[in-house]
């Protein structure tokens, strides 16, 4: 069967977009997410990409870079998470078929970093255990807001001495007749400045997992001080460092179940990884489509740049990456969208991170090395690539560090091994 010209979408240079886009045949693409991904690209190009380096300049102490009312016209502009039955609208298309989510994410990510729209992804992060796990009344007040754009939410769970180590926080919430009095301190929190809501872990309980509950905190709390981090990358959102003194939070807050909010959070790891890995392969790729052009123009010696076969060689192991992994986050999207169990998604998930933030540090790291000292000022020809390049150490830590995510993967793997084994002996004993 021959693929149409209406199927081919955007740059038609091999490996410059997905696959897809340039008319190979995929199982996981119809002509709804064809006519989703025009919406998002046009939304982008023409809503987002003119105003980028204005609102990176504009983010402050105390401000964000990017309007807050950009969430509020996605959601009209129809990118974004369609909202509930429940609450009005025709559904959630983001939940029941995850590859409009992972299109939005890809689309995005052609901005090239600095955190432009980057609270959309921190909100399906935070969002999903008050939808989940959450009473009746949090989601009244909250998720219809939330996915409309009226409203932001962020994760609140690394502290200044537990990061990966979600077990050790050490934030209490002390029950008391009426609420729960919060005090402590959090760490590389994502949007606080932007957020109306933090979905916050705290510790109700003795040490360890088994103690840790979810609450759902309201920005305006007496009790809630924020103050901007600055990080290495362009930050439009910003990363806050948020204070909790004597803070009162009602009962009735509470989201799901008294300590059991490390499974909640450990469910919603998951979908972090792999909205986190669908951002660095496009960027990954952006830095191939970057460097392919400039050096099909750049003259060096006399000749293009891309004439040399060194350069050629970079350009070539870029691409093999960049595909291998375009089909992992596919592959894994999939599994996704079939109901997979979540329990069985997370060494794939880790996984696919891991790969993600190291294609996208290599192919970074290439790019900067073709585009040479235009990738290393912030203006010119090379500027993206800059960006993204500072851009890497975002993607490869959050959400679990490279180290931490193969030592999970290989642990489960184990135990898994381990059981298997014993059930062997076991059955292998009994027919004795």
């Amino acid at each position: 069967m021959s693929v149409s010209q209406a199927d081919k979408f955007g740059d038609q240079t091999p490996f410059c977009e997905p696959s897809w886009y340039q008319g190979t045949h995929s199982p996981y693409y119809d002509d709804g997410h064809r006519a989703f991904r025009a919406k998002v690209r046009k939304f982008v190009e023409e809503d987002v990409r003119p105003y980028v380096e204005e609102w990176i300049a504009n983010s402050s102490e105390t401000k964000n870079g990017y309007p807050a009312e950009l969430h509020e016209k996605a959601f009209k502009a129809g990118i974004t998470a369609g909202l509930p039955v429940e609450y009005g609208g025709t559904g959630n298309n983001f939940l029941t078929d995850p590859f409009y989510e992972l299109i939005a994410i890809d689309e995005l990510g052609r901005i090239g970093g600095g955190g432009v729209l980057g609270q959309m992804s921190i909100n399906s992060m935070a969002l999903p255990p008050i939808s989940l796990y959450g009473s009746q009344y949090l989601k009244d007040m909250v998720v219809k807001d939330v996915l409309t754009g009226k409203k932001n939410i962020s994760l609140a769970i690394s502290e200044p001495s537990a990061g990966s180590d979600v077990a050790g926080i050490r934030t209490t919430a002390v029950e008391e007749e009426d609420c729960f009095v919060v005090n402590g301190t959090k760490k590389w929190i994502t949007g606080g400045l932007m957020a109306d809501y933090f979905t916050l872990a705290c510790r109700t309980g003795g040490a360890g997992m088994t103690g840790i509950s979810l609450l759902l905190l309201e920005k305006d709390m007496p009790g809630i001080h924020i103050r901007k981090m600055h990080t290495q990358q362009d930050n439009c959102h910003n990363t806050t460092f948020i204070t909790l003194e004597n803070v009162k939070v009602p009962k009735r807050n509470l989201i799901g179940k008294k300590n059991h909010g490390f499974m909640y959070i450990m469910s919603n790891f998951n979908h972090e990884r792999f909205i986190i890995a669908a951002g660095a392969a496009r960027m990954a790729r952006l830095c191939f489509s970057e460097s392919m052009h400039y050096a099909m123009q750049r003259k060096t010696f006399g000749k293009p740049l891309v004439s040399h076969q060194i350069i050629r060689a970079k350009l070539a192991e870029m691409a093999r990456q960049i595909e291998q992994l375009q089909d992992m986050v596919e592959r894994v999207c999939y599994q996704f969208k079939m109901g997979v169990a979540d329990q069985k998604m997370g060494g794939y998930c880790a996984l696919l991170k891991v790969n993600a933030s190291k294609t996208f540090e290599f192919c970074a790291r290439e790019a900067s090395q073709i585009f040479g000292g235009s990738s290393i000022v912030r203006e010119g020809k090379g500027m993206l690539v800059e960006r993204m390049y500072r851009e890497v150490r975002a993607m490869a830590i959050p959400g679990g560090s490279e180290e931490i995510l193969l030592d999970f993967v290989i642990r489960q793997s184990v135990r898994k091994a381990q059981a298997d084994q014993k059930k062997k002996k076991a059955a292998k004993k009994s027919q004795l």
